[in-house]
């Protein structure tokens, strides 16, 4: 990164690598990274098992306006849903299931970070 401050877009790149790490370590799989098609992007498509999870990841480096995760208003859910739909339209359909989930990354003054993640949202 740039200086002592991140630019909006290298700060998200950063909480979606940090989310995607933690999301392996807890033993999932990587599918899909910043799938895009006309109707929006989807920031991770994993595998949990035998389920696809489609993961919006949220970073901030305060809570001055909010968690993380509380910035997936019901809007964003519904559109996340018809992503999913649409990135299981164009890839194998998940005999598992399909779940979203959220991970909220907060970058703390220290330099430290922590991670907030939300299963079945």
């Amino acid at each position: 990164m740039t200086g002592t401050r991140p630019t909006r877009m290298e700060l998200g790149a950063q909480g979606e690598e940090l989310a995607l790490e933690h999301l392996q370590r807890a033993g999932m799989e990587l599918l899909d990274r910043n799938w895009r098609c006309r109707a929006g992007e989807i920031d991770l498509v994993m595998r949990d098992g035998g389920q696809v999870v489609v993961c919006e990841v949220k970073t901030r480096t305060s809570t001055r306006f909010g968690d993380p995760v509380e910035a997936v208003t019901p809007t964003k859910h519904a559109r996340l849903r018809r992503l999913a739909g649409m990135w299981v339209a164009e890839h194998a359909s998940p005999a598992g299931g399909l779940r979203l989930d959220v991970v909220g990354m907060l970058f703390h003054p220290d330099g430290t970070h922590s991670v907030d993640h939300r299963r079945g949202v």
